[in-house]
């Protein structure tokens, strides 16, 4: 049953850097093997996401994280007073189980694209209070991420398979022929897709970007991916580069790999800093309308030229060795003058929104673009996190957004984990701010079950959340500041493919 209990925003304490300290020491402490020696849940996590299980913290470890702040309930329910939701879809069927993680969703029309570690769901939305599922898809192989152009899905599988078939099982990457890429649909009859095409990529696709092509004949995939090894034969280091995936619209089936342009020439970051290491991207945002890409590469956030569709090139590279751990996934504001990076500390595996962390850490880094051209650059202001501590079994971290398309405004809402959802405003990059917020109590009182919203995203006047474990949440947010935002209708709409509004189209 699910509690609800309306009230004021639950407020994050902050504490000193000497107990921040030994989070970050636990967390670069916890290699799988440590971690899966002391604690059975990290096992279960072997092979998942984004280091979930290399990243896992000890029962011992997570007796340090200060949580007594928190105080929901397992599955009550808090909220601002301006968000509510009005849907819920569970997972159901085959994707049903504790393991079949929900992860990244596209839009298209009437129809929501999600992905799951076992496949994809198809859901219709035109009634967003009466969500329904349109068909289930079972193809194994996380995280399967989505992406949506015309009749075309394109899914990202970043777990080495024998064979590039949805009857795959898992093998490891050391054989020669197990496989990772790029899987191509046809969805143009939505109770029934049809797998058309297979593309193999180095490293396999973690996730992948769509970019149109400035031909409108073809779509072009930037392929993230990382973490080689010497012994991967598909994926051995040096892994510096991204793979470029040309898609011909009218014919898919002639898809392939053009380009691997190597972004990090110089090996890029070399870790053992304070964050990680760079040996790829982990995620790709374009703004292809003004010729721009930004990326989340590990160690590294990047910003790239992309008018020459098949060449991106890095105009300006940061790096924050003091509060970045892993440079995760990124968003432009409208006017392409901001972005938002995020950092997924702990791998979004751990609980990391408690005042042990702090509010600099797991959180967003928002920089401004200045210059122009070439000598464009990025330039930090400020940092945000959501205010409210989460329990010790909450795995809580910056994760995927977009923007609300408002006139005037830079306004974001954006997944946490199960730190559930927030709504916040960073028109003034240096003084972010939240105007909403909703989300659940802990999966268990017992244990921390990986879980939460994995991606959040603004579609059409409606907040859509993929949950990990509780399925397609449909919230409502009505609030002045985004009033605006009700007039903007997509056709299609792929967070990792930024469209321009209100004269930036």
């Amino acid at each position: 049953m699910i509690n609800l209990s309306p009230r004021g925003g639950r407020q994050l304490k902050t504490v000193g850097l000497a107990a921040t300290a030994i989070l970050l020491t636990s967390i670069a402490a916890a290699t799988p093997s440590s971690a899966q020696a002391t604690s059975d849940d990290c096992a279960a996590l072997r092979g998942a996401g984004d280091n979930f299980a290399e990243l896992c913290l000890t029962e011992q470890q997570l007796t340090t994280m200060n949580d007594a702040d928190a105080d929901l309930g397992v599955d009550e329910i808090a909220s601002s007073r301006n968000i509510r939701q009005i849907a819920n879809i569970p997972k159901q069927g085959p994707f049903g189980t504790e393991a079949a993680f929900g992860t990244d969703m596209a839009f298209q029309g009437r129809y929501a694209f999600v992905g799951n570690y076992d496949g994809f769901v198809i859901y219709d939305i035109k009634n967003p209070r009466k969500p329904s599922i349109v068909s289930q898809v079972v193809c194994p192989g996380a995280q399967n991420d989505v992406s949506i152009h015309g009749d075309l899905l394109f899914l990202s599988t970043d777990s080495s398979r024998n064979n590039d078939s949805c009857a795959s099982v898992s093998q490891s990457a050391s054989i020669k022929d197990s496989w990772e890429g790029i899987k191509i649909f046809d969805v143009s009859d939505k109770a029934n897709p049809k797998y058309i095409k297979s593309v193999e990529t180095a490293c396999g696709s973690h996730t992948h970007t769509l970019v149109p092509g400035k031909d409108h004949k073809s779509v072009y995939l930037y392929v993230s991916s990382y973490s080689p090894n010497a012994s991967f034969p598909d994926c051995a280091p040096p892994h510096d580069s991204i793979s470029i995936v040309k898609v011909p619209v009218k014919n898919p089936t002639a898809a392939a790999v053009v380009a691997t342009p190597n972004l990090f020439p110089d090996g890029g970051n070399p870790g053992s800093n304070g964050s990680s290491a760079t040996t790829g991207c982990h995620d790709i945002t374009a703004y292809p309308e003004k010729d721009l890409a930004a990326g989340a590469c590990m160690g590294d956030g990047v910003l790239m030229d992309i008018s020459n569709r098949e060449a991106p090139r890095i105009i300006h590279q940061v790096r924050d060795t003091t509060n970045f751990a892993f440079w995760h996934s990124a968003t432009f504001n409208n006017k392409g003058t901001k972005v938002v990076f995020t950092d997924e500390l702990g791998g979004g595996g751990a609980p990391t929104c408690n005042p042990t962390v702090g509010a600099t850490r797991g959180a967003n880094a928002i920089y401004d673009i200045t210059g122009k051209g070439d000598a464009r650059k990025l330039v930090f202001k400020s940092y945000y996190k959501i205010p409210r501590t989460n329990t010790n079994n909450e795995n809580c971290v910056a994760h995927n957004g977009s923007l609300i398309p408002v006139l005037g405004k830079d306004i974001m809402v954006q997944a946490w984990y199960q730190g559930g959802v927030s709504v916040w405003d960073f028109t003034d990059s240096a003084n972010p701010v939240e105007i909403a917020y909703w989300e659940r109590g802990p999966l268990s009182n017992d244990r921390l079950i990986l879980g939460g919203a994995w991606s959040t995203y603004w579609y059409n006047g409606h907040i859509y959340s993929s949950d990990i474990q509780k399925g397609l949440d449909v919230l409502e947010l009505r609030d002045w500041r985004v009033a605006t935002a009700h007039a903007v209708r997509f056709d299609t709409f792929n967070a990792q493919t930024q469209p321009g509004y209100w004269g930036n189209r």
